[in-house]
Order: C-alpha cells, then structure tokens, then sequence
C-alpha cells in the first residue's frame, strides 16, 4: 500500500479547524501588521477550540515551527516579534 506523500503539517494546514487567515498574513515584514491581523482572525473565527489569544498565538508558532530551517534570522526575527506584539495586543506582558 502507498504512504501518502502529504506531511502532516500540509494536511493541518489546509484542513485546521481553528480559523481562517488571511491570505498572505506570515510574509509581511511588518511585526504589527502580523499579529493585528492573526489577531483579528482569532476573534472572528467561531470554529476555534479555545480563547483567541492562545488560538492566535498557536497559529503563529505553528507557522514558525512548520517553516523551520527554511527560515532565514531576519524573517525568524519578524515572527518572534509579532509574536510580543500579540501578547500586548491582548494586554499581556511582551517575552524578554
């Protein structure tokens, strides 16, 4: 029988129950722009398992821990700080 060539993270990409982005949201350069927008997101989204913040903040590191290597420092960098931008999007303490 043949394995499927899909990776686990493609199919929980494209079938994820949690919520809908928008179309390109990950490749901004803009931190802000990022987490205002996963952050809307997760509060419109009425498929999410759990609170906005930590349905939002999943998707964020889903994204970083899926893309992997492939990452370069400077795009890495950007998403850890739209993640500290979320935090205090939802009124809590940026990470050191």
């Amino acid at each position: 029988m043949a394995k499927s060539k899909k990776k686990w993270s493609q199919d929980v990409t494209e079938h994820r129950d949690a919520m809908d982005l928008k179309q390109g949201v990950f490749k901004s350069d803009d931190p802000k722009k990022i987490a205002r927008s996963v952050k809307h997101s997760a509060e419109e989204s009425d498929r999410r398992k759990s609170s906005p913040f930590r349905a939002a903040m999943s998707m964020l590191t889903f994204y970083i821990n899926r893309a992997g290597e492939q990452l370069t420092k400077k795009r890495r960098g950007t998403l850890e700080k739209a993640k500290d931008e979320l935090r205090k999007d939802f009124g809590r303490q940026p990470k050191d």
